[in-house]
């Protein structure tokens, strides 16, 4: 299969589903409102890229390169970022559904996640050092031997956090989250006085 290096090219409206990318590498290249759903993108390598509006749900990420990647209201339903190549992994979320993904024993430090939907989405064993979680939904989120110190939860919600079974030295919660730090105790947590 033929292998490109693409460059400085934008990509809008084309659905990759049917028709898809060729493998290669692209570089400082804009998706815009592409579909790129059940696509395979496994050793594909994507530099100072970014999505916007784009479906990704379900897509295969073995081996894939995300370096400097930014992702803009994306639909990416179910995706296993724990697959993708390791070297250089780093990317931010604005505006995106990640709803049953998983970053399971990924190093994403300083990882900004804002305005987000990541119900279900596994941070198992993950290494969330100063990261930002910026007005995000983490309901049924599963945080299990996970590094989020100094990581910045004030304005999310819906999480339930194990203080003492995550690393959490440093991390910021506002106080309407405490009760997502306390669940495991089944406490009732009144603010009136």
């Amino acid at each position: 299969m033929e292998h490109v290096c693409i460059e400085e090219k934008t990509f809008d409206k084309i659905n990759f589903k049917e028709n898809p990318l060729k493998k290669g590498e692209y570089e400082n290249c804009l998706f815009l409102n592409c579909d790129f759903s059940e696509s395979d993108l496994s050793d594909y390598r994507f530099t100072d890229c970014e999505f916007s509006g784009c479906n990704l749900s379900l897509a295969k990420l073995m081996k894939t390169a995300f370096r400097d990647v930014k992702f803009k209201g994306c639909k990416m339903l179910g995706l296993h970022f724990d697959d993708c190549n390791e070297f250089g992994l780093s990317f931010n979320f604005d505006n995106c559904i990640l709803d049953h993904s998983s970053f399971y024993e990924t190093r994403i430090r300083k990882t900004t996640f804002r305005n987000g939907r990541l119900q279900e989405v596994d941070f198992s064993a993950c290494d969330l050092t100063g990261s930002l979680f910026d007005n995000c939904d983490l309901l049924n989120a599963t945080f299990d031997n996970t590094v989020i110190e100094k990581a910045d939860f004030r304005t999310s919600y819906n999480y339930s956090i194990d203080p003492e079974n995550n690393r959490i030295r440093k991390a910021k919660f506002s106080i309407r989250g405490i009760p997502g730090l306390l669940d495991k105790y089944d406490l009732r947590i009144d603010d009136t006085i």
